[in-house]
């Protein structure tokens, strides 16, 4: 091999070079030291080539290398058991056109090429591939463009989910099967009840049953779950623009009579509002599709947050409302912990008439242990276990009527219970009652949040007289709501459906103080997108927030990254005007 390399060099005035000479190792001693270091490096190499051939070869999911203008370039064995195929290379060979012979639809396989073409990467998107016998197969595929090794090389890894998706297909079934046995059930107790309307013992038959059939379709209901969470956003949508408008008619001036009729709509629409959350909490809850986000919690401020959040509930209702915090970190999901203490301290405000309520943190033995006491009316012992099933009240007549529809203890179990913790409680009918969770301590210092520092809803909050504010949101009854919420209290407001039509009004206006963007906006771009363009083309770290319909943990996982406070709608007044006033006023500086 020497003398065939030697041979292929260029023979410049009778010079010639060996080999070593070439790469350096000239002289004996110096070959002596490199070369068994040279070998070792070959050897590892090759260890590490076989290693990953070893691992593409047993891989469960399926990989592959390929060409999205031709075919494969690799494959594995668990790819060509996926497609039914005997061998990688029977696979190889008989697809030579990923797009018409690999893809179930043509389209789908546009869609994916563009996606990636633009992005670079997709992950674990479903798509339909075809069998070697011509049957589609259901998979989720995370694909990788490799630019380096070709215009559209990419990289696959693909699982296989039809088991995943037959199932899908049989629970849709099952409650369209569901919703037409009740709806037949329904109809068949309804001509009952009008042929049977002069009896009145027959007509109670009938209107039990009839309440069989309402229970049955709220239990169909709630096998809907899924739905009624993806739904969420488009819910929340009207729900916000119509508090907002509220709330700028509470700001306004009006009659005594029609400020009343005022105040009862908002009382109203937050009822619905915390309706739709406990429905949406208990669906995420129910699915798995909620997981604690676990950090560690400086327990005392998120404590006096809460005290400062339900001091004015208590002088609503006329009852002592006192608070014993202590220095305490845990490790846990602050938003679920946060929600428990908030659903406990609610319910013990809604049950209590006369007296007050205690929030107190103790610590034992390394143990912090959180505890709500109240002197309301109490619930009977064997009734203990029920309080925590959906939808279940357990009212005495000097409750004062229906309050809540059920769900506030019920989420209070299932995130305790996520959570690792357990509740505790114990009551005596007429004197009160204590709701008791308990958490190890932790030694580690609290973690800041990204997002963390949203202004709590009991800060004062400052002027906003004459403050420059642009609302970017696609839906017209939101951005008109807003800007009559925010002319009301002094802001000068331009609104924006999209990221486009935002950085028109920056060019014509110049930069505003703030921006208050949705996080859904049209062409699945997102406000924060939105935010980062504004930002570039004014060349200034313009304060920002995102308002989003959106409670989803995806979602909130991914503005967590995005170092921006984040508001959930339906949004509260106290709460958007404390954030916009933390927004435009500088740190360190109190606006009058």
């Amino acid at each position: 091999m020497k003398k065939h390399f030697e041979q292929s060099l260029p023979d410049h005035e009778n010079e010639r070079y060996d080999v070593g000479d070439l790469l350096g190792l000239g002289s004996h001693s110096v070959r002596k030291n490199y070369y068994p270091a040279l070998q070792d490096r070959i050897e590892e190499l090759e260890r590490e080539r076989n290693r990953y051939k070893w691992l593409f070869e047993n891989a469960l999911h399926g990989i592959f290398q390929g060409d999205l203008k031709g075919g494969f370039l690799a494959v594995n064995p668990a790819m060509a058991h996926i497609c039914g195929y005997a061998t990688p290379e029977a696979l190889a060979s008989g697809v030579t056109r990923l797009r018409e012979q690999f893809f179930w639809r043509a389209h789908e396989f546009d869609q994916l090429r563009y996606e990636l073409l633009d992005k670079g990467r997709i992950s674990a998107r479903e798509a339909r591939l075809r069998r070697v016998d011509g049957r589609p197969v259901y998979v989720a595929i995370t694909l990788l463009r490799r630019p380096d090794l070709g215009a559209e090389v990419v990289e696959a890894f693909v699982a296989d989910i039809t088991e995943r998706h037959l199932a899908r297909v049989r629970l849709e079934q099952l409650n369209t099967d569901l919703e037409r046995r009740v709806e037949e059930r329904t109809e068949a107790l309804q001509n009952a009840n009008v042929g049977l309307r002069y009896q009145i013992e027959e007509r109670e038959k009938v209107e039990r049953e009839l309440v069989v059939a309402v229970n049955a379709a709220k239990e169909a209901n709630r096998s809907k779950d899924k739905y009624l969470a993806a739904a969420s956003h488009d819910l929340m949508q009207p729900l916000n623009a119509a508090r907002l408008l509220v709330s700028t008619l509470q700001d306004s001036k009006l009659p005594e009579y029609e400020s009343r009729l005022i105040d009862r709509v908002h009382r109203a629409l937050e009822g619905a509002e915390d309706l739709l959350a406990d429905l949406l909490d208990i669906s995420k809850l129910d699915q798995q599709a909620m997981q604690p986000d676990l950090s560690y919690v400086d327990v005392e401020s998120l404590v006096a947050g809460l005290a400062e959040e339900f001091e004015p509930v208590a002088r609503n209702a006329a009852l002592m409302f006192r608070s014993r915090l202590t220095p305490a970190t845990v490790r846990t999901d602050p938003r679920m912990l946060t929600r428990i203490l908030r659903n406990l301290l609610s319910n013990a405000f809604r049950y209590t008439r006369s007296g007050g309520v205690l929030l107190a943190m103790r610590v034992r033995s390394q143990q912090l242990r959180l505890e709500v006491w109240d002197t309301g009316i109490g619930i009977a012992e064997d009734k203990l276990e029920e309080i925590f099933t959906e939808f279940r009240q357990l009212l005495a007549p000097e409750a004062g009527g229906r309050t809540g529809v059920g769900l506030g203890l019920a989420i209070v179990e299932r995130m305790a219970r996520m959570l690792g913790c357990r509740v505790e409680v114990v009551s005596r009918p007429g004197s009160g009652s204590r709701f008791a969770i308990t958490l190890p301590l932790a030694n580690a210092a609290p973690v800041s949040r990204p997002g963390a520092g949203l202004p709590a809803a009991g800060l004062a909050q400052g002027s906003l007289e004459g403050c420059r504010v642009l609302v970017i949101d696609n839906d017209e009854d939101i951005t008109a709501s807003m800007e009559a919420l925010l002319s009301r209290w002094g802001c000068i407001v331009t609104t924006a459906r999209d990221e486009a039509g935002a950085l028109v009004i920056c060019r014509q206006q110049g930069a505003p103080q703030a921006i208050l963007a949705d996080y859904h906006l049209d062409a699945n771009r997102t406000g924060c997108e939105a935010i980062y363009a504004l930002r570039r083309a004014c060349n200034r770290d313009i304060p920002a927030a995102i308002i989003t319909a959106d409670r989803s943990d995806a979602c909130r996982r991914e503005l967590q990254t995005q170092y921006m406070p984040v508001l959930n709608k339906p949004v509260k007044p106290n709460r958007l005007r404390a954030l916009l006033s933390s927004l435009v006023t500088p740190p360190g500086q109190m606006r009058a």
